[in-house]
């Protein structure tokens, strides 16, 4: 029996990786698989189709600057992390620095969700100002997911598909483990100390 692969087999998922390749570098942000497999209406590819075409591509891009990347929101093309610093110097202004109480308020955020204002304020020991919150919904790392039933009913803050895909996680099982606690520090803060501001996922829109 001949195991051989089928040359026009091959041909059909190469060209199917390169429209995919397409796709991606000019979105400029993840999209989802099912909408992929929907760019070959009227027959959307199967799982499997769409499996051997990011693959295909997965694999073209093993030599270049740009790789294929699963995130949270689905599949995008990104600019390595080692070319990354050459991107951004096509950036004619400086990229956002976040504070340390930015910073602490977000890992705090993202470790112990669903948490409240008052909850971040306790661990922090000190007031979370509006500003804070503010910088962090529009920036689009988090958002209100409800409210805590007791008086008041303070709002509940979470992580969104944002904030996953731009540290290039899949889902919150992925984040750093937190470290253990000691003598000294008995409630050590999150792993989540910087974040850059400025990423590049693709090259169509190397300044994202």
């Amino acid at each position: 029996m001949d195991e051989r692969p089928d040359p026009w087999a091959e041909d059909l998922r190469a060209e199917r990786g390169r429209i995919l390749e397409a796709a991606l570098s000019a979105a400029g942000e993840p999209i989802p698989a099912a909408r992929l497999a929907s760019l070959f209406a009227p027959e959307p590819l199967s799982a499997a189709e769409l499996s051997a075409a990011l693959t295909w591509l997965m694999e073209s891009c093993a030599q270049r600057a740009l790789e294929l990347v699963e995130v949270a929101g689905g599949w995008r093309l990104q600019v390595r992390a080692r070319y990354a610093p050459y991107v951004a110097r096509l950036q004619p202004e400086r990229p956002a620095r976040y504070s340390r109480a930015v910073m602490e308020t977000l890992a705090l955020i993202a470790y112990r969700q669903p948490i409240t204002r008052g909850e971040i304020e306790a661990v922090r020991g000190v007031a979370v100002s509006t500003g804070i919150l503010r910088t962090l919904l529009e920036r689009g790392w988090i958002q209100q997911i409800g409210h805590l039933e007791r008086p008041g009913r303070p709002a509940l803050y979470g992580t969104t598909p944002t904030f996953l895909a731009d540290l290039n996680l899949r889902a919150l099982a992925d984040l750093p483990p937190l470290p253990e606690a000691s003598e000294n520090d008995p409630a050590p803060m999150p792993p989540i100390t910087e974040i850059a501001d400025e990423t590049v996922p693709s090259a169509a829109d190397p300044a994202r």
